[in-house]
């Protein structure tokens, strides 16, 4: 009973906790990230990419860090005390979110692994510089793709390496490459676990910028944003914009509408990149990191005894 008690409590706190800060991040997203619009776009990826899992990083903390160590400390072990009917129900769908989680995820690496597993049959390995493998496939879409978390590979399509130009192809390859560097697969697949109601507009958000973020990784000068541009337009036209699909990152996952705003963006790119961008010490880091782990160590004991009052209040 006492472990059963421990479980119920911790499960209970884990869902309310994240169930309130999901709320809240999504009436406070979008004022949040329009105080960011002045950094370049791949800070403001990373702002909604954290935004987007705060909830859960949060609540997986306060669970872990506070309220099972408060329980296992306070807890008197000889009461036999039954479990509330709030606390068990709570507890019994926290843990059914974190197994409709992992069960999301667990599907969407299946459809990915079939759908890639489909594309690259009879692929052919591609003679190109570049830190991955690049595969030739023979299907028209997607055109260029960026596939696989663990063994990241980019796929090519024969109508695609047809239509562009070395210079477009290279800086399209850049635009897959600077998807594996930031690993954006695999933040898709944390998104898959951590799915949540109304979270579509963030996470679209997120998707558009990341695509921005991987054209500015992958040009350097004006040249290379014409290039990138052009790349964009040719692709645009080989076939409508696919539907996107899970865990892989192509260049033209995105509907025509943030198209056309990427290739915009591409062509004003002298003008944008004339304001350097702003630079953060992370010093400021370090600084705030030390000064919360002080503040928590003065008063570890006593927030222990307050959320197990609390967790007492909740089983009772």
């Amino acid at each position: 009973m006492y472990a059963a008690r421990g479980l119920a409590v911790s499960f209970s706190v884990f869902l309310m906790v994240y169930c309130a800060l999901s709320v809240g991040v999504i009436f406070c997203w979008r004022r949040i990230s329009q105080y960011a619009q002045q950094h370049p776009v791949r800070r403001i990826a990373d702002l909604l990419f954290t935004l987007r899992i705060f909830p859960l990083l949060t609540a997986a903390v306060i669970t872990a860090a506070f309220t099972v160590p408060s329980f296992l400390l306070l807890e008197p072990r000889s009461i036999d005390e039954p479990i509330g009917e709030i606390p068990l129900a709570l507890g019994i769908c926290g843990l059914l979110l974190g197994i409709f989680g992992l069960v999301n995820a667990g599907l969407a690496v299946t459809r990915a692994r079939r759908t890639i597993s489909t594309w690259t049959n009879q692929a052919q390995v591609v003679d190109i510089c570049s830190p991955v493998p690049v595969l030739r496939i023979s299907r028209s879409v997607p055109p260029m793709t960026a596939a696989g978390i663990v063994r990241p590979r980019v796929l090519l399509s024969t109508s695609a390496e047809f239509l562009l130009n070395g210079n477009e192809l290279q800086t399209a390859l850049n635009h897959e490459l600077a998807h594996v560097r930031r690993r954006d697969n695999l933040k898709k697949l944390l998104l898959r676990f951590v799915a949540f109601p109304g979270m579509k507009g963030l996470e679209t958000a997120w998707l558009e910028a990341t695509e921005m973020a991987a054209d500015d990784a992958a040009v350097s000068n004006a040249g290379d944003a014409l290039d990138l541009a052009a790349a964009l337009i040719k692709l645009s036209r080989l076939s409508p914009v696919e539907a996107p699909v899970d865990l892989t990152a192509a260049i033209m996952h995105s509907p025509a509408s943030a198209v056309n705003a990427r290739v915009e963006r591409l062509i004003a790119w002298c003008d944008e990149r004339r304001v350097p961008p702003q630079k953060y010490s992370a010093w400021f880091g370090v600084v705030a990191g030390l000064a919360t782990v002080a503040v928590l160590t003065v008063t570890y004991s006593q927030v222990l005894v307050r959320i197990h009052v609390a967790t007492e209040w909740l089983v009772r």
